[in-house]
């Protein structure tokens, strides 16, 4: 496989998963995810100081599932949407059988009475497993530029 068909199964699946949550389809997000995966979010400032905790962690599908099914059936908040703006992404290694990537994100809030604002800007550093024409996470680590996260942190990345 060329590295312009990894750039092309990378940036194919980048858009997917985008569009996934921003359609609401939660209940095929983990699906993005190798059944043993890692799913984390940070801020830069700890992902710089290497500070493992996260404000979302997950270490397989199953926990990637429940979160939905939290999301589903016990968490309230108000209702609203994301729309992902997303960069290149730069893929930093391909060895034929897993790629590392870094794709930098904006994320915009729509409420339910329509007002927008910036949610979140960042980049997704992902370990890509290549098997064919198919491309899943093993690893996404989504680390935020702001240390000031919203409450409302409630759907993915």
């Amino acid at each position: 496989m060329t590295t312009r068909d990894v750039f092309r199964l990378i940036g194919q699946a980048q858009a997917a998963y985008a569009r996934c949550i921003d359609s609401d389809r939660l209940e095929d997000w983990p699906d993005f995810f190798t059944e043993k995966c890692f799913y984390m979010v940070t801020t830069a400032d700890n992902h710089r100081e290497g500070l493992e905790a996260g404000l979302i962690w997950a270490d397989t599908r199953g926990m990637l599932t429940d979160r939905v099914s939290a999301l589903r059936e016990a968490n309230i908040y108000e209702r609203h949407g994301y729309r992902h703006i997303l960069g290149q992404p730069f893929i930093e290694e391909d060895d034929g059988r897993e790629v590392r990537s870094e794709t930098p994100f904006l994320v915009v809030r729509i409420m339910r009475d329509g007002s927008s604002d910036l949610f979140a800007s960042g980049r997704y550093l992902d370990r890509y497993l290549v098997e064919g024409d198919a491309v899943l996470l093993a690893e996404r680590v989504v680390v935020c530029d702001s240390s000031r996260i919203d409450t409302l942190l409630a759907l993915p990345l």
